[in-house]
């Protein structure tokens, strides 16, 4: 029998694996539905018929289609895991709903600006814009001592247990540690010691393997 829950989308993007680190997080049983950028299957009717902006990631959930990875990872932790979204505990929740905006709005550009200037320039075949990667470094620096100041109160971004606001980092850090730049979070003690714990799950480790760090057949055939 069919699996009900489909991931549409190239699972190297952080943006689709983002939600296959909800689902494995969740234990909930998936089929990704592998789609390739090079040859516009984001464009094509049938797509843009589940996402209108052409993008991924897209989940079916029975009747049920999402795009957007957040809101995607909100309603698979909500559906399967509500723990970790700090669901009921007001107070938990409110801190879980911060940090996620504090990912999205401030880590976030920052990160995967230094992401795609580093890791998908070469793969989309430019040179790197070495001004862009020195500017979001700097900025990416003073997000993270913000950090390095919450966890050093806290053992997790929004309290004392894992969330869905730790979570979201993983796939953009993943590929940010690849860079040479990796030293501005092992300089941080409390940063490091929260990045090598959320990448040692075992969910993590088995989205990580989705996403490769090098540029082999794997990632070119997913383009």
């Amino acid at each position: 029998m069919a699996k009900q829950v489909k991931l549409y989308g190239w699972a190297f993007s952080p943006f689709v694996s983002r939600a296959l680190l909800c689902l494995e997080e969740a234990g909930v049983e998936y089929e990704l539905i592998p789609m390739s950028r090079k040859a516009g299957d984001h464009r094509r009717p049938e797509h843009l018929a589940r996402n209108p902006f052409g993008q991924v990631p897209v989940l079916e959930d029975g009747d049920l289609t999402l795009f957007e990875s957040r809101a995607i990872g909100r309603h698979v932790l909500r559906k399967h895991k509500p723990e970790l979204l700090g669901e009921g505990n007001l107070e938990q929740a409110a801190m879980v709903d911060v940090w996620l905006e504090v990912e999205a709005h401030q880590h976030h550009p920052v990160a995967f600006a230094i992401v795609v200037e580093c890791v998908f320039a070469p793969l989309l075949g430019r040179a790197r814009n070495q001004a862009a990667v020195d500017e979001n470094v700097a900025k990416l620096k003073k997000v993270l001592e913000v950090y390095e100041a919450r966890l050093s109160q806290s053992k997790y971004l929004a309290g004392d247990s894992i969330s869905l606001a730790d979570l979201s980092h993983f796939t953009v850090m993943h590929y940010f540690m690849a860079t040479e730049y990796a030293a501005v979070v092992e300089a941080l003690p409390h940063v490091k010691a929260w990045w090598e714990e959320l990448a040692a799950r075992p969910a993590a480790r088995k989205v990580a393997a989705f996403m490769p760090l090098g540029f082999g057949p794997s990632m070119e055939e997913q383009q």
